[in-house]
């Protein structure tokens, strides 16, 4: 099963609510192969970490399961890809009790969104995948679709689809969209792989933190992309997290932003003190070991227990 990786908290008092992470399992039936950075990727073996995960879940009697994306790999053959998807969606239903996923390029880039969101059981608006729920009182957890505006996904018509085309030509000179080569910095983001949160998103989570300030709520949010730098790289980023952060640092519930994307994971306190952590990728996991986690929400703290890639950390809030 493989071990727990770092502190595991010597508090004894009870958590309100405890759930299973995992993301970027990136499924697919072909042989390993690499990133364009030269990562080696295991598709096959991804698989196995989350029968894993599933498994010590339930042994655990978790509340819940978020996915933070990309359940399959944009490499699993197109003709296999429904097959695929509904291969390690059974996985995860498994797991005895609800799942909640998060939309990620990889899912998109193998089922367009009207094919995909009934898959995951995601409840659409307007071929949209952003929601929030309330395990218990004093929580309540944000989904977005960091996909809303994209060029993937979305009919080639559609206007979200021309809403990314016009930014990537208007921030990316290159001729392949998915190439960062000559941008700088931030400006590196831009790049078709990555999406932004729309208008009427972003209204709407405004709308929800006012709701959960006034209910006295704690908020997680939960983003395919991550939304801070110093938790992530450049080329990782949502293409409007700044915005998004904007409404987020309005108000002093949201805790914690949870993300997938870039494989390597990291951790960081932005200036506001709410916590980024990117999830370490279930696909980078070589043959045997493991990454995925277990997620304890206190009153005044969340702690992580990972499993061996996934480290294992306290987050303490500071308000």
């Amino acid at each position: 099963m493989g071990c727990t990786n770092g502190l595991v908290s010597a508090k004894e008092k009870k958590p309100l609510v405890s759930f299973g992470v995992i993301s970027d399992v990136q499924y697919a039936d072909i042989p390993d192969g690499h990133s364009y950075l030269g990562v080696p990727r295991y598709y096959r073996h991804s698989q196995l970490v989350l029968q894993r995960a599933v498994q010590k879940w339930n042994e655990q009697k978790l509340k819940f399961v978020i996915n933070l994306g990309d359940i399959v790999d944009g490499f699993c053959p197109k003709d296999q890809s429904l097959t695929a998807i509904e291969k390690i969606v059974n996985e995860f239903n498994i797991f005895n009790g609800p799942v909640y996923h998060t939309i990620g390029n990889h899912c998109l880039y193998n089922l367009p969104r009207e094919k995909l969101l009934p898959v995951l059981n995601i409840l659409s608006r307007k071929g949209l995948a952003y929601y929030d729920f309330s395990p218990v009182p004093e929580y309540r957890l944000v989904v977005l679709d960091g996909y809303d505006i994209s060029a993937i996904g979305w009919p080639k018509d559609h206007p979200n689809t021309l809403k990314a085309l016009n930014i990537l030509e208007e921030r990316n000179p290159n001729t392949d969209k998915n190439n960062p080569n000559g941008l700088v910095g931030l400006e590196r983001r831009f790049v078709m792989f990555n999406g932004a949160v729309g208008k009427e998103q972003m209204e709407w989570l405004d709308c929800v933190l006012q709701n959960a300030t006034k209910l006295n709520q704690k908020v997680v949010i939960c983003c395919h992309m991550p939304l801070d730098l110093s938790a992530s790289c450049d080329e990782a980023l949502l293409w409007n997290y700044d915005e998004v952060i904007d409404v987020i640092h309005r108000y002093k519930c949201v805790k914690v932003c949870l993300a997938g994307h870039a494989h390597k994971g990291g951790h960081s306190v932005d200036s506001h003190g709410v916590h980024h952590w990117v999830l370490e990728a279930a696909l980078e996991c070589p043959s045997g070991s493991n990454s995925f986690g277990r997620l304890d929400l206190f009153d005044d703290r969340l702690l992580l227990t990972g499993f061996d890639r996934m480290k294992s950390r306290e987050m303490v809030f500071t308000s």
